[in-house]
Order: structure tokens, then C-alpha cells, then sequence
């Protein structure tokens, strides 16, 4: 919907007449009102000479320019009579100028200031019907959206002031980062969000100049919460040369050198693919652990990318030159398991016939990955919580102690607090591995990363072959975002390899895809699912920034659930 204002100084005859031919041809696509510096009522002598023409004005609401605080403008039409500089409008909307007299300004009798108005009623009614119906406002409505689309795409928050401090356009990357939706901050002033310290003034506040400045600033967050940003703030000039308000460009400090390795990566981080928000996060915790020697474990579902972490962790680390060695725990009985982990000596049992390193002390130095800690026997867990306490252990057949330096990384898809519950794993040892715990998120909570993880994983298996530019169709995509993931990205690698042996042409079909999946819309995951509290979902707006899918992803419930739930207990924020 685009927001038209036809605007005169006083809100007189032209911009009146305006309103009422454009309202006469009803668009779906466009919202009218009319405005001036002040609220006056409807010129008696526009009604005349409208009613001639079949448009009844006379009910049409008159609003002054202050009242324009309840949504944002897209595009002011100037009909002349503003003598001084454009202001900033709520939604810093763009500017068209028709330049046309005031008829009221005619003086003399009766049939001469009548034929003024018919002239200048005729003049606007030709402007408002090329305008609509030639093309003109079609190719605007484009151009706005463009606009629009590039300001929202962009990783940092945008922030417009006018001389007074007060908000005239907030994009998409600033409701993020803030918390704030853009309505809730319009015509409001800046320090609803940012110190006063951001705006800074120079001379009078009639002709203020903005300094070009650049600092770190805390804002207030929606919910109180305190935020790091890097503001750059410059001069809006008008036409006069003057300053007319302030462009503001901020940025999370706590996530710059996550999105500088994102832009040089090109896709992900560390050999992770992903840019949804929830990705983000995880590459900024990888990059903190990094930096630290504490225990980590991983969990996750099955196909997450577990060991892909584990591996980022130990190469943005400090033992990046030495060893990571994985081990797959949940694949070898326990008496195998123990020799793997431990090493033995020759005789220790049959087939022994020479001395063997364990894991551990192939690790010594660098990192061990323990897979599927969550599988290993109780006896097993006894002698792994020495060497996660001590950094000691024996080979299998022999007394002989050895020490090592390993950074131990865990991962498991079970969930170890049920497993602790029913006697499965030990309490004390989950506490040793678990110093940080760390969640991935399942595929379909990002679905936004799913056609880049599409497009990632067929480059990586038709890659060396002759169907090296094979695609996904847009509508074989539709269905890979619709798609639940149970197994996720190892399934939709198994997607895409079945696809290759189905599709002979350049592009993969739907028809190409395994039987049987090709519709399975996001369903709520009963295991996820738990009694909603208003407590619980003010908590999850509060994190997820008052945006209520994020929140209802964050519950386990559908959108449709949450939005019963929000109506039903009377939550409004």
C-alpha cells in the first residue's frame, strides 16, 4: 500500500481538489489524504466547483502536517504555496511538485474567481489522471519497492532524523538490532532508542548543521536490554544548502567481526554455511570459544552439522596447527571403544600383535572430538571421566600412566538430561563435558538458509562431473523450504543425490525428487511443544524482539497457536 499526501501550505482548494479526484478512482494500491501547516476546513468554493463535475469533498477530513504521526508517507505531492524548505515526513517519503497558483488568491467578482477555480479544478483533475493511468505512479510504486528492498537488505540498522531529533525512517536491520518495529518509533524523538549524544547540533535550532561523526553509543533495546553500537551519523542537506536532519548507520559491535568473516567467507563461517539470524549467533559463540580451552558439548539433531563446529572450534582456536581427531563413540562396542580412545599394548587381548596409540594421545596438543557421547556404556563413562578430570590415563594391557594436553569436544543428539534422569549417563561426568553447553539449531528453524544450503551441497556433488551446472528449479525449491528436514542436512543431501540420478536435463523438477515427500508443510514437534505461560511468552517475544514467528519457533508451537494464545490471555506486546 503506498501512502499519498496531496499538500498544500494551508491545506486550501488545490490540494482538497486533489484528494477528491484521486479518491474518485479507487486504488487498492494507494491510500490518500491531503494536508497543510495547519487544519482548515473545506473551501466552499472547491465543493462548488467539484460537485459540477460529480465529486462530493464536502465530507473529506482536513489534517494538519503534525497530525501525520499515525503511519508512514511513501510520497508527498507539492502543490505549491511552501515558501520554505520540504520537511522530513514521517517515513521520508519522496517529492513531486506541480507548482500550480492559488486560486483563492483571485480577487474581483464572483464569475472571475469561479472561472479561477474551474481552471485550477481542470488543471489538477488532467496531473491526478496522467499520473494514475499513464504509467507514472506504476513506475513509482517499482522504484519504492526497490528502494525499500535495498534499505532492508542490508546489514546494518538506518536510522533518519529531522533538526528536531525525531525518527523519520527506521529499516528492517534497525527493528532487529533495537527490538523496536519502525510504527512504534515514527515522529517519536530519537532518544527513544539512542543517547541524545547521538544527534549532535551546532548554532540555532532553526538552521542547525549536523557534525559527520562516527562512535560506539549504548541504546536502550525494547525490554530494557543495553546495546553496543557503532552509530555513524552525517548532514541531510536540503536545497538550500541547510541542514533538514541526520542519516544514521549503526551496527552491533558484539557481531562486526562475525559479519566481516561472513562478507569474506561469501557464505558462512568456518566452513559453516548459513546467514539466518540463529547461524549468526552460533558463529559468534564459536568464535568466544575459540578463544577459550573449556570443555564444549554439541548438541543437536541428527544431521546438524555437529562435527562441522566441533572442527571451526579448533580452527579459529589456538591448537589449530595440531591434531583434531573424531571419534564416532556410538559405532564401536565398549572393548573397542576402549582400545580406540586408549591405545594397547601387543598381547593386551587376541589380534594385539603391536604396540597401538590410542586417540588421546594422538590428540596430545590439539583437540579430540567425542560423536555420540551420549551412547557410550556406564564402565566406559567411569574411565573417560579420569581423563576429563585428570588428563591421564592407561593402554589397554599396561600400567604404565600417561599424561596428555587435549581440548575435549563432545556431541550427542540424545537429550542428557533425560538420560541422567533414567540412570543413562552420568551426572558428574556431563557436568565435566558440559562447561559450555552448545545447541544447533534443526534446518527447519532456518529456513531462510535452505536455498543456500541447496545451492552449496549440489555445487559440492556434481563438482568433477559433466553435470556441473545442473539447478534447482524455483518450484522444486518451494518444496525444499516447505519441507520439515527430520533429518536435516543430511537429508537434503540424500534429496539432491537422488534427484541427480532422477533428472537427465539442466534443472531439477519436482517429479524428481524421492516419492512420497513432496509435500510436508512445518508441523509443530510434539517433543517441543510445552504448556504456554504468559510468563514463558513474554520471554520469548522479549528474545525474540517482538517478532512472533521467532517467538513461536522459539516455543515449539505454530504461528497460529501463539496468535490464539496472545488473544486469548490478552497480551498486546
Amino acid at each position: 500500500m503506498i501512502n499519498v499526501l496531496f499538500l498544500c501550505a494551508r491545506n486550501d482548494a488545490r490540494s482538497q481538489m486533489a484528494e477528491g479526484f484521486a479518491r474518485a478512482r479507487p486504488r487498492p494500491d494507494a491510500q490518500i489524504s491531503s494536508a497543510g501547516n495547519e487544519r482548515s476546513a473545506v473551501h466552499p468554493m472547491a465543493i462548488k466547483v467539484m460537485a459540477e463535475v460529480g465529486i462530493d469533498i464536502a465530507t473529506q477530513k482536513s489534517r494538519a502536517l503534525a497530525e501525520l504521526s499515525d503511519q508512514p508517507l511513501d510520497l508527498v505531492v507539492d502543490l505549491g504555496g511552501r515558501a520554505n524548505t520540504s520537511p522530513l515526513l514521517p517515513g521520508r517519503p519522496d517529492w513531486i511538485r506541480w507548482n500550480l497558483a492559488d486560486p483563492d488568491a483571485v480577487k474581483g467578482e464572483s464569475d472571475t474567481v469561479l472561472r479561477t477555480f474551474r481552471e485550477t479544478r481542470d488543471r489538477i483533475r488532467a496531473l491526478v489522471e496522467d499520473f494514475f493511468e499513464k504509467g507514472y505512479f506504476a513506475a513509482f510504486v517499482e522504484s519504492r519497492a526497490r528502494t525499500h528492498s535495498i534499505l532492508n537488505s542490508i546489514s546494518d540498522g538506518v536510522m533518519v532524523t529531522d533538526t528536531d531529533g525525531r525518527i523519520m525512517y527506521f529499516n528492517q536491520a534497525a527493528e532487529i538490532i533495537t527490538g523496536y518495529p519502525a510504527a512504534a518509533v515514527l515522529n517519536h524523538p530519537s532518544t527513544k532508542v539512542f543517547p541524545e549524544a547521538v544527534v549532535t547540533k551546532r548554532g540555532e535550532a532553526g538552521g542547525a548543521t549536523l557534525e559527520a561523526v562516527a562512535r560506539k553509543v549504548e541504546i536502550a533495546a525494547r525490554g530494557g536490554e543495553r546495546r553496543l553500537v557503532l552509530c555513524r551519523t552525517a548532514p541531510m542537506l536540503g536545497s538550500a544548502g541547510r541542514a533538514v536532519g541526520a542519516y544514521h548507520s549503526f551496527q552491533d559491535v558484539r557481531r562486526d567481526r562475525t559479519i566481516e568473516r561472513l562478507v569474506a567467507e561469501g557464505t558462512g563461517y568456518a566452513g559453516i554455511i548459513g546467514r539466518d539470524d540463529k547461524m549468526i549467533e552460533l558463529f559468534e559463540m564459536i568464535r568466544e570459544l575459540a578463544d577459550t580451552q573449556v570443555p564444549v558439548l554439541i548438541q543437536g539433531e541428527s544431521g546438524t552439522g555437529k562435527e562441522l563446529v566441533a572442527t571451526a572450534i579448533h580452527q579459529e582456536g589456538p591448537r589449530k596447527n595440531k591434531h583434531f581427531v573424531p571419534v564416532n563413540c556410538g559405532a564401536l562396542p565398549e572393548a573397542l571403544l576402549e582400545s580406540e580412545l586408549f591405545g594397547h599394548v601387543r598381547g593386551a587381548f587376541t589380534g594385539a600383535i603391536r604396540d597401538k596409540k590410542g586417540r588421546f594421545e594422538l590428540a596430545d596438543g590439539g583437540t579430540i572430538f567425542l560423536d555420540e557421547i551420549g551412547d557410550i556404556t556406564p564402565a566406559m563413562q567411569v574411565k573417560l571421566l579420569r581423563v576429563v578430570q585428570e588428563g591421564t590415563f592407561e593402554r589397554v594391557g599396561s600400567e604404565e600412566t600417561l599424561k596428555v594436553d587435549v581440548r575435549i569436544i563432545s556431541a550427542t543428539n540424545k537429550d542428557v538430561a533425560v538420560e541422567i534422569m533414567e540412570g543413562r549417563f552420568r551426572e558428574d561426568l556431563f557436568y565435566r563435558l558440559s562447561v559450555v553447553p552448545l545447541v544447533l539449531p534443526a534446518l527447519r528453524e532456518r529456513k531462510r538458509d535452505i536455498p543456500l544450503l541447496v545451492e552449496h551441497l549440489l555445487t559440492g556433488i556434481v563438482r568433477g562431473t559433466r553435470r556441473e551446472g545442473l539447478r534447482v528449479s524455483p518450484a522444486a525449491l518451494d518444496l525444499f523450504i516447505a519441507h520439515d528436514w527430520p533429518g536435516n542436512v543430511r537429508e537434503m543431501q540424500n534429496w539432491l543425490q537422488f534427484a541427480l540420478v532422477k533428472c537427465h536435463g539442466a534443472e531439477i523438477l519436482p517429479e524428481h525428487l524421492p516419492p512420497g515427500r513432496k509435500a510436508n508443510p512445518p508441523t509443530e514437534q510434539p517433543s517441543r511443544r510445552r504448556k504456554l505461560t504468559v510468563p514463558l511468552v513474554r520471554d520469548a517475544l522479549r528474545r525474540a524482539g517482538g517478532n512472533k514467528l521467532e517467538a513461536a519457533r522459539d516455543l515449539g508451537v505454530s504461528r497460529a497457536t501463539l496468535y490464539r494464545f496472545l488473544e486469548e490471555s490478552g497480551i498486546t506486546d
